[in-house]
This record gives C-alpha cells, sequence and structure tokens, in this order.
C-alpha cells in the first residue's frame, strides 16, 4: 500500500504562528484546507535556536485532530523520539545529521506507533539514505539551513527533490517526500511537479495579509503541480 498521499498535502509551520493563540491558528489552518500541522522542535544545541517540547505537543493533540508532523532538530534524537508519539505526534522525523544510529531511532518511533521520517540537511546527499529505504515512511528535504524561519528557498534543492524521487521510484518504496523552507507560491507548484508530496510552509501562510487565502492558494499551485 502506497504511503504517498492521493493529492499533495500543506503543512503549516507553527514556528510562524502567533504562540499566544495557537487554538485559533490550529482552528483557522483546519478551516482553510490543511491536513497537517507541523510542529518545529529545536533544542539549541543541534541548532541555533530553541522552540517548544513535550508539553506543547500534548496541548497540541488535545487542540486539534489533524495529524501533528515533528520535526525534531535535536541531539540524541533516539532518547525522546518515541516520547513524542505517546504525547500525540503523529509523524516524527529526525536528522540523518544528529543520530549515529539512525536505523535504530526509525525502529523506535515506528514501534512507538508513529510515521518515521528522515530530514537531510541542504549539504547532505540524498546518497546517505540509499541503505534505510523500506526503514523510514518519509524524507523531509530542508531548503533552507534549520534553526530559523523566513529564509530563502535554495533552488538546488529542487534537484535533490527530483533525484530522491528518482531514488523512490528506482527501489520501489512508496514512502513519502516533504520539502520544509521558503515554500511560496512561486515554487509550490514546481516543488510538487518534481516529486513533493508535502510541503511546509510557515511565513507564507501565518505572515500573510489573509493566511486562510494563502492556504487555497498554495493548495491550488500544489495541485496543478500535481497534475503537471
Amino acid at each position: 500500500m502506497s504511503l504517498r498521499p492521493a493529492a499533495p498535502l500543506l503543512a503549516p509551520s507553527l514556528l510562524s504562528a502567533d504562540f499566544t493563540r495557537l487554538g485559533e491558528e490550529l482552528r483557522m489552518i483546519e478551516s482553510a484546507g490543511a491536513r497537517v500541522v507541523h510542529v518545529d522542535v529545536m533544542d539549541g544545541r543541534f541548532v541555533p535556536n530553541i522552540t517548544i517540547g513535550l508539553p506543547v505537543v500534548e496541548g497540541l493533540r488535545k487542540a486539534t485532530a489533524l495529524p501533528l508532523d515533528c520535526h525534531l532538530m535535536i541531539l540524541e534524537p533516539l532518547r525522546y523520539a518515541a516520547d513524542f508519539v505517546k504525547a500525540g505526534a503523529d509523524w516524527v522525523s529526525i536528522h540523518q545529521e544528529a543520530d549515529p544510529h539512525l536505523h535504530r531511532t526509525l525502529a523506535a518511533i515506528r514501534q512507538a506507533g508513529g510515521k518515521a521520517g528522515v530530514v537531510l540537511n541542504p549539504g547532505t546527499p540524498i546518497e546517505t539514505l540509499v541503505d534505510l529505504v523500506g526503514d523510514f515512511d518519509f524524507v523531509l528535504l530542508m531548503s533552507v539551513n534549520p534553526g530559523f524561519g523566513g529564509q530563502s528557498f535554495i533552488p538546488r534543492v529542487l534537484d535533490k527533490v527530483k533525484r530522491l524521487n528518482a531514488l523512490r521510484a528506482a527501489r520501489g518504496v512508496p514512502f513519502f517526500i516533504q520539502v520544509d523552507g521558503g515554500v511560496s507560491l512561486k515554487n509550490a507548484a514546481e516543488l510538487v511537479r518534481a516529486g513533493a508530496d508535502c510541503l511546509v510552509a510557515g511565513n507564507a501562510v501565518f505572515k500573510a495579509e489573509d493566511p486562510k487565502a494563502a492556504v487555497a492558494a498554495l493548495l491550488r499551485e500544489m495541485g496543478a503541480g500535481r497534475q503537471a
């Protein structure tokens, strides 16, 4: 059974949301048509920023029925990955660069009941995943250097999406491809056309003059990319 969604998914990133109004922000993106919520967890060690942890994920779980997509930008992810599933995360992704025992951590996420993802920084080649195909449910390609929202898209990541899509086809394993960083109306269709199944968008949604309209516009572009 394919893990790829029938239609491309938009995952608004709460990193760009108003943290004093998270419940309202969740209801807004859900009513706008988003089907996933992206949650950035940063430890101030793997990346130069600190965001949220398990208690906030537990609170988010109570506030929405949407899948919670927790992106762990932390060192020693094995210590915490399964706990995020227990706290309510549906998807948990960990950085290839942060974990010398990636296979073990991916297995722990799956055993806890979550979808397990691998994240690659812009400078990390997709070839590092060849021997793990089948052990993860999705790959998150960073199209900015992780740690802060509002950065500009790194164009060469588009080629990584194409190469990862080719690897997926060659190996016949239907993991899905996610892209995070600088996603906008300018590149959404092209990313989906290249093979992306889920796009993470922060500022493009929450900093827009009309966030609900921004979600609708991004979904239209993504749909056009899939049809092409």
